[in-house]
């Protein structure tokens, strides 16, 4: 069963991280820009390709419970090539190692595969 969710209300989740990070590197510019760096640093290809380091950020985000983290990284991992079911099998690493709790998580997940599968049929 694929839960439906419009695509806006994806894109209204991602907004939301880019507001915070704006205003928070408006309030904060120090610890931001010193995150960003960090951010930058990991996110570069070494021994991980990006859409291996993706689907990692995409488990942990489940297993955390940050919604907001598991749409950015669906959407970053669809966009570095990994298939959707290479994005299910993550979550259900994520629930291997989290349980339950990571199991409702696997909702949002599918709500975004959904969402960006809708985006990447446009191109």
């Amino acid at each position: 069963m694929v839960i439906a969710m419009e695509y806006d209300d994806v894109k209204v989740k991602l907004s939301e991280i880019e507001e915070l990070l704006n205003k928070l590197g408006k309030q904060h510019p120090k610890e931001i820009s010193a995150f960003s760096r960090f951010l930058k640093e990991v996110a570069e290809t070494k021994a991980l390709t990006t859409r291996e380091k993706e689907l990692i950020a995409l488990a942990l985000g489940i297993s955390a419970g940050c919604e907001w983290c598991i749409y950015l990284h669906t959407q970053k991992a669809l966009a570095a090539g990994a298939t959707k079911d290479e994005l299910i099998e993550a979550g259900l690493v994520a629930v291997l190692m989290a349980g339950g709790p990571a199991l409702m998580h696997l909702i949002p997940l599918m709500k975004a595969i959904e969402a960006f599968e809708k985006e990447h049929e446009k191109e």
